[in-house]
């Protein structure tokens, strides 16, 4: 398989194509008025406009009502949802529902939890509406956001990782590994491949792409040689 790759938190043209440039499959938006990485929805229906065909636009939002997503999709045509806050599950599925549009839940994964907790999580998303996408797993920290520190891989159950999104401190120097061991469905990258926040970096993101791409092949060679 090849590991999907989203670089988050984009506000100026030049990352918006250099990410594309680099081979990205998406590209997020934050919603997030607290984030330095904030854009209005104006804003990011001018960076959204630069997307060529299959490259999807996320949105990220944070507590946000029905109503506040559903009027910024309408300025900002995202493509799919991601929800970084205390919404439960039915309030995600409601905004989900208001904006017609497909949504990720963002799960920050403490030194405690257990991969039973993950699984229950997933599944009551699920539950919640046929507009779930899946779960984004991201570090535990006491604000919303990545803070860019890794949380304990071996956490994840196997029978989830292939359909997971991977987050949390990933970077050009890590993520090779991480995919070889994880292997996820996709990564997310925010300030992994940043020189400054909300400023990203064209380099680290064709570089972190690349690393991607280095353990997908790696993952290939492996299965070719064991195919049992």
């Amino acid at each position: 398989m090849r590991t999907r790759i989203k670089i988050c938190g984009l506000t100026r043209e030049e990352d918006v194509q250099a990410a594309v440039a680099a081979g990205t499959d998406a590209v997020g938006f934050v919603f997030y008025p607290k984030s330095p990485r904030y854009v209005t929805p104006q804003r990011a229906a001018e960076l959204i406009a630069l997307l060529p065909p299959f490259v999807t636009a996320t949105g990220l939002f944070v507590n946000a009502s029905a109503e506040e997503v559903a009027a910024t999709v309408a300025v900002a045509p995202v493509s799919l949802l991601q929800f970084h806050g205390d919404e439960t599950a039915e309030q995600c599925a409601q905004a989900a529902q208001a904006a017609n549009r497909a949504f990720m839940r963002a799960f920050r994964v403490k030194p405690d939890t257990t991969p039973a907790e993950l699984l229950e999580y997933e599944a009551l998303c699920r539950a919640s509406s046929r507009l779930f996408s899946g779960l984004l797993l991201d570090t535990y920290v006491d604000a919303y956001g990545g803070a860019g520190k890794v949380f304990d891989w071996s956490l994840i159950p196997k029978d989830l990782a292939h359909r997971a999104v991977l987050s949390g401190g990933l970077s050009v120097a890590n993520v090779t590994g991480a995919v070889a061991s994880v292997r996820p469905y996709a990564v997310d990258v925010s300030s992994g491949v940043e020189r400054a926040k909300g400023i990203k970096d064209a380099r680290l993101i064709a570089d972190f792409i690349r690393g991607v791409r280095a353990a997908d092949a790696t993952i290939e060679r492996s299965h070719n040689e064991n195919p049992c």
